[in-house]
């Protein structure tokens, strides 16, 4: 995982930002597997397998279904943020 060496509050601001630019519709509160892999880019095959290998975005279990919340998606999504070069 690559993270930015961001203050706490540097990081709310960016989860904010990531928050207006996501559409609820997109991503709503709780969600599945399929609508993250959607927003994120990827596959719900390779979020499967980052749970398998414990890492990725944080998720809930709920009986045997998986879930995510969308602020821990945000929150991954803003704390792996790697700036361009300068």
């Amino acid at each position: 995982m690559v993270t930015t060496s961001m203050t706490p509050t540097a990081l709310d601001r960016l989860i904010a930002d990531l928050d207006r630019s996501i559409p609820a519709e997109a991503l709503p509160p709780v969600s599945t597997g399929k609508h993250v892999a959607a927003v994120v880019g990827t596959t719900e095959g390779a979020l499967a397998q980052d749970r398998y290998q414990r890492k990725g975005i944080p998720y809930t279990r709920i009986g045997s279904r998986i879930r995510y919340l969308r602020a821990d998606v945000l929150a991954f999504l803003a704390s792996n943020r790697v700036d361009g070069a300068r």
